[in-house]
């Protein structure tokens, strides 16, 4: 009776895998992307690609797998050193730092069609996107000038140097999908990362809430 049960069991848990893996459908995807980074004190644009991988577990709904990256920006901030002693001469001595920053980041999250569907034949198609990532920053400062810090204070950040920040991030956006042949498919995508952790970096300018990004891409998508 117990080999006969785990008979039954073992034919039904592959009568179900091969349903369900029959039912998965996966679309490769890449696209150019814009980036706008509103954060005050730290803007700036930039250019770069996502590459998509999507599991499609119904034709309304499935998840994604994200990798981007993007140019890396820069940015002038205007900087103060201060004297240590009221009798160094001068006081206050006027810099800039000039920042060059870039992001790439790893998401993953739930794609859902709220007209159409992944598999549409003709038409439009809207869905949203709803997912978690974490977002791997590089940060490159470099003074105008040599600062004498035996003699004056330096602000704390962002220091003269490279490193490396990371952030946690909530991801949202919509997305435009058009069938073009075969199956192969036009889309657009307006989206933003928004930061969940606020992570101390003494080498960029603004830590809170920073960065807070939008994209705009458009690329294609291949349905298999």
């Amino acid at each position: 009776m117990l080999k006969k049960n785990k008979l039954i069991l073992s034919l039904a848990i592959c009568i179900f895998s091969e349903t369900s893996f029959s039912q998965l459908r996966i679309s490769a995807t890449t696209d150019i992307s814009l980036q706008r980074n509103f954060k005050k004190q730290q803007e700036f644009w930039a250019f770069g690609q996502n590459v998509i991988v999507d599991f499609h577990l119904t034709r309304k709904d499935g998840v994604y797998l994200l990798f981007c990256y993007y140019s890396p920006e820069k940015k002038f901030n205007p900087m103060l050193a201060t004297a240590k002693s009221i009798i160094t001469n001068p006081q206050q001595i006027s810099f800039r730092n000039r920042a060059k920053i870039q992001l790439k980041q790893f998401s993953a999250g739930w794609k859902y069609y709220l007209k159409g569907r992944n598999d549409a034949e003709e038409g439009w198609s809207l869905y949203s996107i709803t997912g978690f990532g974490i977002i791997f920053g590089k940060a490159t400062n470099n003074y105008s000038i040599n600062i004498d810090t035996s003699l004056y204070n330096i602000p704390e950040r962002p220091v003269n140097g490279e490193g490396h920040f990371k952030r946690l991030t909530l991801d949202l956006g919509l997305g435009f999908e058009i069938p073009l042949r075969g199956e192969v498919y036009f889309y657009s995508e307006a989206k933003t990362w928004i930061p969940t952790t606020e992570y101390p970096s003494k080498y960029l300018f603004v830590n809170n809430n920073a960065p807070f990004t939008a994209m705009i891409c458009a690329g294609f998508r291949i349905l298999f």
